[in-house]
């Protein structure tokens, strides 16, 4: 990391759709997510999309557990693109390159595994034992986490002292 400069993202989000899953010449899986976030309160909330691209093993446990409405909480950078189209337009995009994630128990997720990539950009990943080996056996459920809603709904007292 440069000295003095930070990139990185956090996110907690549902998948839009199901996660497009493709394999490289060099044999490696990449999955393409859209991950909506919401924002605001009341009836301010408003609903930003994230592009988010895992690779590796951790593509492979996207391709297998997660689809369309699934809660995924990721940690990643962001990486900007650039390229030229076909009539010689610059076209730009940013997206999330996930360095890991975790299945949020709830909802339609498949509960509360950890996935890591190896954030190496050459994108030679070496094996992660941190997902399901077996393939009929599903993500280890997790209890469910508390949203800020239920929290803040709860007889909480916010008396802070200070």
């Amino acid at each position: 990391m440069a000295k003095g400069t930070v990139n990185k993202v956090i996110l907690l989000g549902r998948l839009g759709n199901d996660p497009e899953v493709r394999t490289t010449q060099n044999g490696t899986t990449v999955a393409t997510l859209s991950i909506a976030t919401n924002d605001g309160m009341g009836e301010n909330i408003t609903t930003e999309w994230h592009r988010v691209v895992v690779f590796g093993k951790s593509a492979e446990a996207i391709q297998k557990y997660a689809n369309k409405g699934t809660q995924l909480f990721i940690e990643g950078r962001l990486r900007a693109n650039k390229w030229q189209d076909k009539n010689g337009n610059m076209q730009y995009t940013t997206e999330v390159v996930a360095s890991n994630f975790q299945f949020v128990a709830g909802g339609n997720s498949q509960g509360g595994s950890n996935y890591q990539n190896n954030p190496n950009p050459n994108f030679n990943q070496q094996p992660n034992n941190n997902y399901p080996q077996n393939n009929h056996q599903p993500a280890p459920k997790q209890d469910k986490m508390l949203d800020f809603a239920e929290i803040n709904s709860s007889n909480f007292d916010d008396d802070i002292p200070f």
